[in-house]
């Protein structure tokens, strides 16, 4: 598969895919006759679990470690798997908070929605 259906298929950019390549977020990348790149399944895969990791907000340096465990083969699953373990955690703190701030804003629509209400129909009773 050709980088622009990479981007596509991982809503990643192409410059985004090129740059977690350099950086080495990615399995080894196969090369076509002419030198294009040409994504594996597995490189796809990588890509979309990278786009949801950043997405939700892991940093860039806890996304390096998860690959450089990746690359050490199957010795560091448990490694892994706790590091995606943390990261749920986390965003489980973060939807709660998320909850309780849409709670609020929900709340104050709702109230303004009531005294814009009230304002208009008291205006409408002084005319």
């Amino acid at each position: 598969m050709r980088i622009s259906e990479a981007a596509s298929t991982s809503g990643l950019s192409i410059d985004t895919i090129r740059y977690y390549e350099k950086l080495g977020l990615l399995p080894k990348i196969g090369r076509g006759s002419a030198g294009r790149r040409d994504f594996s399944a597995e490189n796809i895969e990588w890509l979309v679990l990278l786009s949801s990791l950043r997405e939700t907000g892991m940093p860039m340096a806890q996304m390096r470690q998860f690959a450089r465990l990746y690359q050490q083969g199957n010795e560091t699953l448990s490694q892994r798997r706790a590091a995606l373990l943390d990261h749920a955690a986390q965003l489980e703190k973060r939807r709660t908070a998320l909850d309780r701030c849409a709670e609020l804003l929900a709340y104050k629509l709702k109230r303004y929605d009531e005294l814009a209400k009230g304002c208009h129909e008291d205006y409408c009773r002084r005319r």
